[in-house]
Parts: C-alpha cells; sequence; structure tokens
C-alpha cells in the first residue's frame, strides 16, 4: 500500500530547498539548461501542499535530451521516460536527496508552459490559491493512500485554472496560454 497523501502547511524552506537542488542539478546540466523552475504548490507562498519540491527543467534543444539524461544519470537521477506526458521526460530522484521530482522539458513543452502559467496564476490570485488549498486538504482525507485517485480529483480544478489562463489575454501568461490552446 502507498503512503497517504499528506499535506502540509507552506514551509518557508521550500524555496531554500528548491535553490540547493537548483544548484546541483544545474551544475550537472551546465549549458543545457535554458531555464530551471520551482514549480507545483511548494513555488506558491502560502500555498499549502504535499512536502515534495516540483522541478522543470527547460532545455535549449530537442537534441540536449541524450546528454541531459546521461548528465543526470552521474549525479544519481534515474530517467522513467514521458510516462504518457509528451515533451515532459520524468526522473527518480538519488535516494539522499531532498525530496523532490524533476521533470526535464523539451523547448516548447506544453507541460512546461501549463506548469508555469498554474503556479504564476496561483501566485497573484490569492483566493484562488486558498481554494485549491483547501480543497487538497479535502482531497487528500478522502484518497487517503490512493494518490493517482487523489491527482486525477485535483485534475478539474487545475483545467479550470488554466481555461481561465487561456481566455484572460493577459500578457503575463499569453506564451503559456498561445500552447495551452
Amino acid at each position: 500500500m502507498s503512503a497517504p497523501v499528506i499535506i502540509e502547511d507552506y514551509d518557508p524552506r521550500w524555496p531554500e530547498y528548491f535553490e540547493m537542488l537548483r544548484s546541483r542539478i544545474g551544475a550537472a546540466l551546465g549549458s543545457l539548461a535554458a531555464a530551471i523552475e520551482h514549480v507545483g504548490s511548494t513555488a506558491v507562498t502560502g500555498l499549502a501542499a504535499k512536502p515534495i519540491i516540483d522541478i522543470d527543467v527547460l532545455l535549449h534543444s530537442e537534441g540536449d535530451l541524450p546528454r541531459a539524461i546521461e548528465r543526470l544519470t552521474t549525479i544519481g537521477y534515474a530517467h522513467q521516460g514521458d510516462l504518457g506526458i509528451l515533451g515532459r521526460e520524468v526522473f527518480r530522484a538519488p535516494s539522499d536527496a531532498l525530496l523532490h521530482h524533476l521533470y526535464v522539458c523539451r523547448p516548447n513543452s506544453r507541460a512546461y508552459l501549463q506548469h508555469l502559467a498554474f503556479r504564476d496564476y496561483l501566485r497573484i490570485h490569492d483566493e484562488d490559491a486558498r481554494a485549491y488549498g483547501l480543497s487538497k486538504r479535502s482531497l487528500a482525507s478522502r484518497y487517503g493512500s490512493d494518490r493517482d485517485g487523489y491527482t486525477q480529483a485535483k485534475t478539474e480544478f487545475i483545467e479550470a485554472i488554466l481555461r481561465r489562463v487561456e481566455g484572460s489575454g493577459s500578457e503575463h501568461f499569453s506564451s503559456a496560454a498561445r500552447i495551452i490552446s
């Protein structure tokens, strides 16, 4: 049986943990990485979350993926494939690392832009961020150790936010919205 889904109050150390991980990942990838972003709920100040840092790496070039896989393997990451999401490769973190998820994204990855759009939206829309936090707590209670069920149940909320981003016309979200649509 899986471990239960645990949602914690925002921890102000999460950005610091991201920076520590970012430094190590960035050193390994060097110029292959166009960006290394803290995404997910731990990237939104004040938002309750599972205490797992989500990291997206955007590659400069599609052709950089094999070298990125090789370099990340040398520091203990295990490549898991795209797990059904095109443009985003999943890596299992080393067992001795801070708890995190690592995704390496190809240029123009829809998943990458959606992660940024969702994070940035919640960073500036406090009411929606609070509602999302409350929803996650409720879903964690309902789904217990069923992580897949919990994740699927959150999808409706996330998609509703992404539809708002797409329709907002905001310059802040315009590049992500073009890819999402």
